[in-house]
């Protein structure tokens, strides 16, 4: 089964580095806007893997973290926490509410995909023969 991951983050062009970065495996990846968008994706769809920006204008990380951690469906998701270095005094908190990995901003694709294998197995989207043969 292929993994399915969320990227919550307010910033298109974040969304779109973690878009680009996944796009050669065999993925599913939805996006959402705020952790309140979070959620309800997670409703349709409860996803392998999220991918968490801590500071966003409506409902930011720490406390969608938070309330995942008390939804007993939710509660062992893994979480690569999207961070800045401006985000220090909340490291304890999130470190507290276990996520599995963070990544400070702004982030390479590579480093991206780095955390992400370390939590999860990706594979590469397999290539169809052409119709030539060649």
């Amino acid at each position: 089964m292929r993994p399915h991951i969320l990227v919550i983050d307010d910033s298109k062009a974040v969304r779109l580095i973690a878009l680009k970065a996944l796009a050669p495996f065999d993925c599913d990846v939805a996006e959402a806007t705020n952790g309140f968008t979070g959620l309800f994706a997670m409703e349709r769809v409860l996803p392998d893997l999220i991918l968490l920006d801590i500071a966003m204008s409506t409902m930011n990380g720490d406390t969608m973290l938070e309330m995942m951690r008390s939804n007993d469906q939710l509660k062992k998701l893994p979480v690569i926490m999207m961070v800045s270095r401006h985000d220090h005094k909340v490291l304890p908190k999130i470190t507290a509410l276990g996520v599995s990995s963070m990544i400070e901003k702004p982030f390479s694709e590579t480093a991206l995909l780095e955390a992400v294998r370390e939590v999860i197995k990706l594979k590469p989207v397999a290539r169809k023969p052409s119709k030539s043969g060649q």
